[in-house]
């Protein structure tokens, strides 16, 4: 070569030397690996580990033995069938929120990996790895996370209910000293007005206390296990009243094949729909309540020919929104049967109908209704989609 055209270093290693490079590589990575690291043989003999493993090894010469000794909780009763079966296998496999007591005695929570290793051709198994992720502080913050945003619901809750109680509670002190001044004066003639100004107070406050202690689930009622075709009839019943009244009618279709329901609110559920609706037709209208089963889930609809749904639709189950006239509504209703249907793993969706009116759909897997108990009978023909209008029904028309 020329001066001008030096060769270039020949910077390449020996096989050997650049082997040894690569093992030392590994080695700072394997030691500064933040997750805990153990390297193990076909008989679960200890290989290595790295220093974050250290808390689980202590000073046994097994892996299945470190992890059977220091777990407290965990679904897995014996680590040496489990880690057997890995790498026999030749698969990898995840073990979740293992509760493992340190030589400090101290609680942590871990997830693990273990993966097969084989050798360079893939056809032997060689042992295997398990790495350990300790998510103690991850799921503390997770649970501290989860108890501030309660906090801030029960705060914000709170806060609404205070403003709803000093309404009545305001006007029941305005009307008491109204009371006070007219006996001073000698003035009887409004005194028995203001009582009943007092009395519609208390009673306002009465209703929202019972309807906190409803969305609470401090309250029930008497169903158990019944019918959801049942437990519509039952609720249809108890409206039948405010629905003849309102000039509504309700008419029911149920289907024979809907099962039984677990648990005793559907019927505070299925009511709170009902007058919700009679409230939305001021000028009367028709209340068309569904059931049926469709894709493994209970289906029911309630399609009213109302006003519609509010502007503001997704506030529409929050506590205390509500759209009614001061004193007609707590605001809580919605809020309760969302919280009730949620209990079925269930939802309850609204949704505007195109010939105006509202629809609020009930969605309950079939796996969370309660079988029909043996010597319950048989729901009556007049159940069937297809049925003659009944009497309850012909009593709203």
């Amino acid at each position: 070569m020329s001066p001008n055209n030096p060769t270039p270093p020949d910077n390449s290693l020996p096989d050997q030397t650049q082997r040894q490079k690569l093992i030392e590589m590994d080695q700072r990575l394997f030691e500064c690996l933040s997750l805990g690291l153990v390297v193990f043989d076909p008989e679960l003999k200890i290989i290595h580990y790295n220093p974050a493993a250290e808390f689980l090894i202590r000073d046994h010469k097994s892996i299945a033995e470190a992890l059977n000794i220091g777990t407290l909780d965990s679904q897995y009763q014996d680590w040496n069938v489990e880690l057997h079966n890995v790498i026999q296998k030749g698969y990898q496999q995840r073990f979740e929120q293992i509760v493992f007591r340190d030589d400090q005695h101290h609680e942590l929570l871990l997830n693990l990996t273990c993966v097969a290793l084989t050798d360079p051709t893939g056809s032997q198994i060689t042992g295997g790895s398990l790495v350990i992720e300790d998510v103690t502080a991850a799921v503390s913050m997770e649970t501290r996370l989860a108890v501030s945003e309660k906090m801030a619901a029960v705060g914000k809750l709170a806060a609404r209910v205070a403003h709803e109680l000093n309404n009545p509670l305001d006007g029941i002190l305005r009307y008491l000293n109204l009371i006070d001044r007219a006996m001073a004066g000698g003035n009887t003639d409004k005194i028995t007005q203001y009582l009943h100004q007092a009395r519609d107070g208390l009673i306002r406050m009465t209703e929202i206390v019972r309807e906190l202690v409803q969305f609470s689930r401090s309250a029930y009622t008497a169903f158990d296990d019944s019918s959801i075709n049942s437990i519509v009839e039952e609720a249809v019943k108890v409206m039948s009243e405010k629905a003849v009244q309102n000039n509504v009618s309700i008419i029911c279709t149920l289907n024979e094949n809907v099962p039984a329901a677990r648990g005793t609110n559907l019927f505070q559920v299925f009511c709170n729909l009902i007058k919700n609706a009679i409230d939305a037709m001021p000028d009367g209208g028709t209340l068309t309540i569904t059931t049926q089963v469709v894709n493994n889930e209970v289906f029911i609809r309630f399609e009213d020919t109302g006003i519609g749904l509010p502007e503001q639709v997704d506030q529409i189950f929050e506590p205390f929104f509500t759209t009614k006239e001061t004193g007609k509504g707590t605001g809580l209703g919605l809020a309760i049967c969302k919280d009730i249907i949620e209990k079925y793993n269930g939802k309850i969706e609204p949704e505007s109908r195109p010939s105006g009116g509202t629809t609020f759909n009930i969605i309950i897997p079939m796996e969370s209704c309660a079988t029909i108990r043996s010597t319950q009978k048989s729901p009556p023909q007049s159940q069937n989609k297809n049925r003659p209008p009944s009497a309850t029904e012909d009593n709203h028309k």
